[in-house]
């Protein structure tokens, strides 16, 4: 990302990175009716990219709309009108052409996305990135997400932002999405709710665990949506990469500002020097010889369920020659601060060492076999030149407590 985030600026970058372009909004466009999807090159600061259109009954909404819309995500009751849906309707009096907003809860979602002839993993991805949006909308007011209806995202027209970037992103098929920190903006914006500060309440409940920074630019640069698509998708979040560049696809807003208002994306191969470390962690440590080992081994739960990448212990002596334990916690880069908060929290340490460590990890993936004991998973990894497989620990043991067999006896009956 080179700015902020928006469902139709990301959907426009990564349209510029497939080769079928026709194929696409084709596809897209057979999804909805009264619904069409266009693609228009323009330029922002000089620099051309693409613009992607969303028209209902040939009408487009307006930057104005645009604005408002992209805040009117999920509510509580149903049936009350916002001001906007107010004035929508005194500019249908007025003769103007102008789609109305309607609610919908998870059930109406499903049913549209039921009806569509795409895959279930793209449907899976929409239905997630909803999730997100409704889970942030009931814990800024404070209501069970069951209670949560969407207004704006619910319509056809974000339905089909929404789905065009699940559709692209499965077309591209990338083993690994890095995000740059997102650009939120800055000041006020203006909601069905009122005037409310950037980030809006659910974009930040959003973007927590993800690194944000603002570059005094007035106005909102991340929407709700743009956040939750990228929530979804990246994996991690930081500076590019090493990588061979291969494309770039430049997705343009329609506001202007001083610096170009696009989100930019770079598709690349890193497999293009398979002897350089290809990922970095941090690495979080403290010595501890005041705590006993139950204590110990609840911290460390505590930190693998909030999704430490690992959490263990190692036998040392600190001064005076008392036996202690040295602590580690491991964790992506923009959690460290999190997961520092909760080892302060959790053990007996006054301080913690921090080193952002470099590694060399395989591409993994999942897959399933039979064997004389039933179903197993299998872990498979690639990359650096090396392949190697391993069937996952909990099914082996399984098989063998159901069959009353050893684990080496489990084992030996799926090697054969």
């Amino acid at each position: 990302c080179s700015m902020g985030a928006a469902g139709d600026m990301l959907a426009a970058a990564l349209f510029e990175l497939i080769d079928d372009k026709d194929g696409f909004l084709n596809k897209i466009n057979s999804l909805l009716d009264e619904v069409k999807v266009s693609a228009q090159k323009t330029q922002k600061c000089a620099v051309s990219g693409t613009l992607m259109n969303v028209s209902i009954d040939g009408q487009e909404e307006s930057e104005n709309q645009v604005e408002q819309n992209a805040h009117r995500h999920c509510g509580l009751d149903p049936q009350s009108p916002t001001m906007d849906e107010i004035a929508g309707q005194a500019r249908n009096d007025d003769k103007h052409q102008y789609h109305s907003h309607h609610h919908s809860g998870f059930a109406d979602i499903e049913k549209i996305l039921s009806a569509f002839p795409i895959s279930q993993k793209a449907k899976d991805n929409v239905l997630s990135i909803y999730k997100i949006l409704a889970e942030a909308e009931s814990k800024v007011h404070d209501r069970p997400v069951e209670q949560i209806h969407f207004h704006e995202v619910g319509q056809k027209d974000a339905i089909a932002d929404i789905t065009a970037v699940c559709l692209l992103m499965e077309m591209l098929d990338c083993d690994e999405i890095i995000s740059s920190p997102i650009n939120v903006g800055s000041g006020f914006v203006h909601c069905a709710h009122g005037i409310l500060p950037v980030p809006a309440p659910a974009t930040a409940l959003i973007l927590q665990g993800i690194p944000i920074y603002n570059n005094q630019i007035k106005g909102e640069l991340c929407t709700p949506t743009g956040a939750a698509i990228i929530k979804r998708f990246a994996k991690s979040f930081g500076d590019i990469p090493l990588m061979t560049i291969e494309k770039i696809g430049y997705g343009m807003g329609k506001k202007d500002f001083d610096i170009a208002n696009c989100v930019r994306v770079f598709l690349g191969n890193t497999a293009a020097d398979n002897t350089a470390a290809n990922d970095e962690i941090a690495q979080l440590s403290c010595n501890l010889d005041d705590m006993t080992g139950e204590a110990i081994g609840f911290a460390s739960d505590i930190l693998l369920k909030e999704g430490a990448l690992d959490v263990f212990t190692i036998p040392i002596y600190m001064k005076k020659n008392r036996p202690a334990s040295l602590f580690v916690c491991l964790c992506r880069k923009e959690k460290a601060d999190f997961f520092a908060s909760l080892i302060l929290k959790h053990t007996s340490t006054f301080g913690i060492r921090k080193t952002i460590c470099q590694r060399y990890i395989l591409d993994r993936e999942i897959s399933e076999i039979e064997s004389p004991i039933g179903k197993m998973k299998v872990k498979i990894g690639h990359g650096y030149g090396v392949k190697k497989s391993k069937v996952e620990y909990e099914d082996i043991a399984k098989a063998a407590l159901s069959k009353g067999i050893s684990i080496k006896e489990a084992e030996k009956a799926i090697i054969n």
